[in-house]
């Protein structure tokens, strides 16, 4: 036996009541991400991670974690809260020795929140012993993962991740980085994978290129990221995007090699990184957050003008977009809605009722700037609907005359089943609707979003070098096939939900 998972016609079978809605977890809404950082080469590895790591924790509130190697030892530290919560005494990080370290912040796109879900995660084997950090989600990591348990396999978390973890070490391979490229070409989706042995670290993009993996320079150390904005941080110098399909891997003389390990598709970048998850100092494919963005606002104005007395946007993630839509139309830019900072993003939070409880205490109006004005509330996208229902009746509480909201992405109708918590249909508040019935829901006097090609074009002109990008949650026509696929909580279990 070679080490291959092959799937079982009859096991296809027994699937599909799980894929037809045999589902027991409730309904969850959308959410990326996670971040990686990995670094090799610097005798403060675990410092530097944790360093970066707060730059990413923009990508993942619920866990955080470091591992590291000597070069003999794996070494690990995880646990639920931001990064800082996870590390917050000096002994922790003393304890985390050596010179490589990979690290993780979280948010569950598969599997429950909760301690044995957090990364990385650690393996011991007569083969390897592993850390892995993931990004992204696998599309047919249920359907593996019961294949592997039905030949004896023992899991000890729920997330997919673990089924790579399973595939690397049943791999009949010599060598680790050929062990690696097997079990990643037995698995589909979006991912973005760091993994560190005792004498290497390993990162490797999925073949779409659909979740994002960078490489960078920190004097004679090599590191990888999510995003640029972590080299930045820690004083690192970008080198490039680590291309899809591609791994590299640095071992004990430090120099990197690379290679193809699947096959590479047609380039698909999430779009979705550029309207909302990545930071706006990062740089991605070759164009920066915030510029994209303001031009994504700018485009928005040419397509969908209003007459209003200000403009203002939700912060963050909204501020550029806004000042492009403002800067376009001639119409003034004020700071309309002060955020208190000590709030997580309410996109990734775990669940309706906290989403719900903490856009109260996110996000106060400025009553001055806003009272008797027309209002024009520029968004960078509507999910659920939930923040944008509750901001109009902000704002006409506050004593606005009329809300016009503008979204600086087109209606997001369709799951994403890559790395992003939206594995519903249902949950999502364009699906079924046309956008008069989504002005009537969220409460707004009129609302209008930016085009699909007004999107990609904005990206393209601000210097993106990608020629495609994944635009399912617009249109349906997913780059990785899915076919009657399941939840994030398709895992706990067995139970894997249709849309």
């Amino acid at each position: 036996m070679d080490g291959r998972v092959t799937m079982d016609p009859a096991l296809e079978m027994a699937l599909l009541p799980y894929r037809r809605g045999f589902a027991t977890n409730p309904a969850k809404g959308p959410v990326d991400e996670c971040g990686v950082f990995g670094i090799y080469g610097h005798p403060e590895a675990a410092r530097v991670t944790h360093q970066a790591l707060i730059a990413l924790q923009h990508r993942g509130q619920e866990s955080a974690g470091i591992a590291t190697s000597d070069g003999e030892n794996l070494y690990i530290r995880k646990g639920m809260g931001l990064v800082n919560d996870v590390f917050d005494q000096p002994a922790t990080m003393e304890k985390l020795v050596g010179h490589m370290a990979i690290g993780h912040v979280r948010y569950s796109t598969t599997g429950s929140s909760r301690l044995g879900n957090t990364q990385p995660i650690l393996i011991h084997s007569r083969r390897f012993s592993l850390a892995l950090a993931h990004n992204g989600n696998l599309v047919d990591a249920a359907a593996i993962r019961l294949q592997l348990e039905d030949e004896g396999a023992i899991f000890s978390s729920t997330t997919d991740t673990e089924v790579v973890a399973h595939l690397i070490v049943r791999a009949r391979k010599e060598s680790l980085e050929e062990s690696v490229i097997q079990a990643v070409n037995q698995v589909h989706g979006g991912f973005a994978l760091l993994i560190l042995a005792p004498d290497r670290l390993i990162g490797i993009r999925d073949p779409h290129g659909i979740r994002p993996l960078q490489l960078g320079k920190l004097g004679d150390a090599w590191v990888l990221a999510s995003e640029s904005c972590a080299f930045d941080t820690i004083g690192a110098e970008f080198v490039r995007e680590v291309a899809p399909g591609e791994m590299v891997s640095i071992s004990r003389d430090g120099t990197l090699r690379s290679q193809t390990a699947i096959a590479p598709a047609a380039p698909s970048p999430c779009i979705f990184e550029f309207i909302y998850f990545a930071r706006p100092d990062s740089q991605l494919e070759g164009a920066n957050m915030h510029a994209v963005r303001k031009e994504m606002g700018r485009q928005l104005a040419r397509e969908a003008p209003a007459e209003a007395d200000i403009v203002i946007g939700v912060p963050d993630s909204s501020i550029s977009a806004a000042t492009g839509y403002a800067e376009e139309s001639g119409i003034p830019y004020e700071l309309g809605l002060v955020k208190n900072r000590y709030i997580a993003r309410t996109f990734i939070l775990p669940s309706q009722a906290r989403r719900e409880s903490a856009l109260k205490l996110k996000l106060n109006p400025l009553r001055k700037v806003i009272g008797g004005k027309r209002v024009v509330l520029v968004d960078d996208s509507i999910v659920r609907g939930t923040t944008s229902r509750y901001l109009v009746s902000l704002l006409r509480e506050a004593g606005a005359r009329e809300v016009h909201m503008r979204i600086s992405s087109p209606p997001y109708r369709h799951p994403c089943h890559y790395g992003i918590d939206t594995s519903r249909a249902a949950d999502l508040v364009a699906t079924g609707r046309d956008v008069p019935a989504i002005r009537d829901e969220i409460g707004a006097d009129s609302l209008a979003y930016l085009s699909i090609q007004g999107m990609v074009d904005a990206v393209k002109r601000l210097g993106s070098s990608s020629p495609h990008f994944c635009l399912a949650c617009f249109t349906g026509e997913y780059p990785v096939p899915v076919a009657d696929s399941a939840d994030k909580f398709c895992l706990e279990g067995g139970f894997c939900g249709d849309d």
